[in-house]
């Protein structure tokens, strides 16, 4: 029987500590981090809102107004009849935004990279891609059909070994601009030269550091110097920093009205609510107005560091808000996370196949709602749980 078949697959993932469960947030505070959670009250460390804007009023009225509207739905894909002015404003912003001639919505990161992956490589081309890549990247390169490898976590004399051997299709570079579980950010300066002397193409995800990196917000590109000649193809979420939902893909008019085309996930898609197009483009305002959100989040950070590093704890080589405290083994790893919970504190353990083995961690991620006395009190806790043996 297929359930006696799954059943046994589930208790083995138990067995491993590697089964995944669910918590169920009751309520929140608007304009902090304080939640319910499970029937407890607890201050989050884990969304990947950085700049506190799912609940800002003016993004939290602007979908109200475009529901009532609109309506709280498209009703059909794009190219159907789902594409109304909502949207179109909308690309047009975010386009005008990160520097590029067009921009095309999609209903989730994942989506988006698929699609490039389908529109943009065939089975004669070759993609290259970052070992720790998220996972929505490995899956559009490998369905490619292309010839697929992975060079070595942020090793450009890795990659530059493998662009150097000849290959007479396509060449297509990938790489996230932060990575989601380390929180560090690749070297897309000494990536986009390997890229130019070998005549590859490079293609950056930067769904974590959109909204955040860079002196204006733009991301991990614009943090880097580079612009639309160096990075053709940008894709980045809207439901991180931005604080809503959906993706968008920035680049050439040649690349849009391709991926229109041949995206297979953006033309067999409904299209996202025009209610989340409208709050999408009033949280670009708010970026581009309250710039001291980035900095207050940036200062948690370098707050939060600063106490880790007094405290003996063990972190990776980030200066993003994706602070992750390792603990080693998973069973580590779910006793912290399940010890800060009970003390108030939701930090999600993440263990493999999401992480190397024996790098389970806490997933520790900050927002300009954390005030410093939240950052105190996560470093007093993280300090016990070192005491007791059960962080790295």
């Amino acid at each position: 029987m297929l359930d006696e078949e799954l059943a046994r697959d589930l208790t083995a993932l138990e067995a491993i500590q590697r089964y995944r469960r669910r918590r169920t947030v009751e309520s929140r505070e608007p304009g902090t981090a304080r939640l319910r959670v499970d029937g407890r009250d607890c201050i989050g460390f884990c969304s990947n809102d950085y700049l506190g804007l799912s609940d800002h009023p003016q993004v939290t009225e602007a979908f109200i107004e475009a529901a009532r509207r609109w309506g709280v739905g498209s009703g059909a894909s794009h190219l159907v009849s789902g594409h109304c002015a909502e949207h179109h404003a909308l690309e047009e912003a975010l386009a005008a935004f990160v520097g590029r001639p067009r921009a095309l919505s999609f209903s989730s990161g994942y989506m988006a990279n698929l699609a490039i992956g389908a529109a943009l490589i065939g089975r004669t081309d070759r993609v290259l891609e970052d070992r720790l890549n998220h996972a929505s990247l490995i899956d559009a390169g490998l369905a490619s059909g292309a010839r697929f490898a992975r060079y070595r976590h942020g090793d450009v004399e890795a990659l530059r070994h493998r662009l150097a051997i000849a290959h007479a299709g396509r060449t297509v570079v990938v790489t996230d601009g932060v990575f989601s579980m380390d929180g560090d950010v690749a070297p897309l300066r000494r990536i986009a030269e390997a890229c130019r002397d070998h005549a590859a193409h490079l293609w950056v995800d930067d769904a974590h550091g959109f909204g955040v990196l860079g002196a204006l917000g733009r991301g991990s590109v614009e943090a880097a110097g580079l612009g639309a000649d160096e990075v053709p193809v940008l894709m980045c979420t809207l439901g991180k920093a931005i604080g809503t939902f959906g993706a968008f893909v920035a680049g050439s008019e040649a690349l849009i009205e391709t991926l229109i085309q041949r995206g297979r996930t953006y033309i067999y898609t409904t299209a996202p609510p025009p209610a989340v197009a409208a709050a999408t483009r009033a949280a670009l305002h708010v970026i581009e107005r309250e710039p001291e959100r980035r900095e207050r989040v940036l200062a948690n950070v370098r707050s939060f560091r600063a106490g880790a590093a007094a405290a003996g704890l063990r972190l990776m080589p980030s200066d993003t808000p994706i602070q992750p405290v390792l603990a080693g083994h998973e069973a580590s790893a779910l006793a912290a996370s399940e010890a800060l919970f009970e003390a108030g504190l939701w930090v999600p353990a993440i263990r493999p196949p999401t992480v190397p083995a024996g790098t389970s961690r806490l997933r520790v991620t900050f927002s300009a709602s954390h005030t410093e006395a939240q950052v105190a009190q996560l470093l007093a806790a993280l300090g016990e749980l070192r005491a007791r043996g059960l962080l790295a």
